[in-house]
């Protein structure tokens, strides 16, 4: 694995392109860090804005639980006083707790084709990173694997569903070209409702037996208690993905700030939860694709884009599939299969037409056979770099 050399060489905040890179210190710098993918995206007719109040909480702009036991630090690349890229490193010590590492992390990362540009930017992310112990550094994350993250390398020609990362296609090759090298893939599977009518009938089978046989009870979530469903749901997440690669549980404070703050985005109709003996033991969330809504709107929920986004949802037919998670004592039960069997009819009762599985990890055989039976497509391809830092 490749290092940046840190010491001896030329400062990388200074390159003949004239590029000045400097960490973000003032409410103006924020400003300019928030608002630089509006100028760099002008033209680009896939990317959707980011939901603005919620990027002010991912960079701790205004506070957010996330930070409440990890550190970050944006920096920003001008040329002539002019933004032309910026960059976050973050400290998540959930993470080097749980495996034992020193690993820093990148993310938000955005910057015009210019390699002077974006080498500035991830020796100045790897300097601080340094300075706070860390020995290696893995991005992007935006700011963890629980929120966005991935750096898009296939699929460029679609808009992206909602909270999923979009980038230029020249971003790979910066990053390559600073000696990042991939560590894991992600992809994500698109299906359309004509396809149900072609799956193989013993997949629907295999659902209705488990479900039969271990008397689970199927049911959508509970209006009158939704906040308690939600975060029912993430502390289910949180321990069915234990074994995932690069996962860290969400706190408390961070369940309780995501079960708030998706109360508004998350439709009943489109969850289904799992118990055995009145106990929930797996459940799947299908989110909505706001972002056409989101675009419409330029990412401003207020004062009425809320309102926008509550009123017309039901004009959206694209719903993102997160994660099916079943706690892992139950895992091998086929609950899952049970979960989805039940969604489908509330699925064709809202008219969605398109649904987007994702994201998929490349390692996870299981779910990447099951979605190839299945016969869905493989649509866009995120990538997470890795590589070393000496101080």
């Amino acid at each position: 694995m490749s290092q940046i050399a840190l010491g001896n060489e030329p400062s990388p905040t200074q390159s003949a392109a004239n590029v000045r890179v400097f960490p973000v210190e003032t409410r103006r710098d924020q400003r300019k860090f928030l608002e630089l993918p509006w100028k760099l995206y002008a033209d680009d007719e896939n990317w959707v804005p980011p939901l603005r109040q919620n990027q002010k909480e991912m960079v701790n702009y205004i506070p957010h639980p996330f930070y409440e036991r990890n550190k970050i630090q944006t920096f920003l690349a001008t040329i002539d006083d002019e933004p032309v890229g910026r960059i976050a490193a973050l400290v998540n010590y959930g993470h080097n707790e749980r495996y034992k590492e020193n690993r820093g992390f990148v993310g938000f990362f955005e910057s015009i084709d210019d390699q002077a540009v974006a080498d500035g930017l991830f020796g100045a992310a790897a300097g601080w990173l340094c300075e706070q112990g860390m020995t290696d550094v893995r991005g992007p994350m935006n700011p963890s694997m629980n929120h966005e993250c991935g750096l898009l390398i296939e699929g460029f020609d679609r808009q992206p569903t909602f909270m999923m990362t979009y980038n230029p296609s020249y971003y790979p090759a910066l990053w390559e070209n600073f000696g990042f090298e991939k560590v894991e893939d992600m992809v994500s599977f698109w299906g359309h409702i004509d396809m149900l009518a072609t799956l193989d009938p013993k997949i629907y089978e295999i659902g209705i037996q488990c479900v039969e046989r271990f008397n689970v009870n199927l049911r959508p979530l509970n209006k009158k208690r939704f906040k308690q469903e939600v975060e029912t749901y993430l502390n289910i997440y949180n321990q069915a993905l234990g074994g995932t690669w690069g996962f860290v549980p969400m706190s408390d404070a961070e369940v309780r700030h995501m079960s708030k703050s998706m109360k508004m985005l998350i439709e009943p109709d489109l969850t289904t939860f799992a118990e055995v003996d009145g106990k929930p033991i797996g459940a799947v969330f299908g989110l909505l694709d706001y972002n056409p809504i989101i675009k419409e709107i330029d990412g401003r929920l207020f004062p009425f884009g809320w309102w926008k986004m509550l009123m017309h949802r039901k004009r959206l037919k694209r719903v993102r599939l997160i994660t099916t998670t079943v706690l892992p004592e139950y895992q091998r039960w086929g609950i899952g299969l049970g979960l989805m069997g039940r969604l489908i009819p509330d699925v064709q009762k809202w008219g969605i037409t398109e649904g987007e599985f994702s994201w998929v990890l490349e390692r996870n055989d299981l779910s990447y056979k099951t979605h190839k039976r299945a016969g869905t497509e493989i649509t866009q391809k995120y990538r997470i770099y890795d590589r070393k830092l000496q101080a």
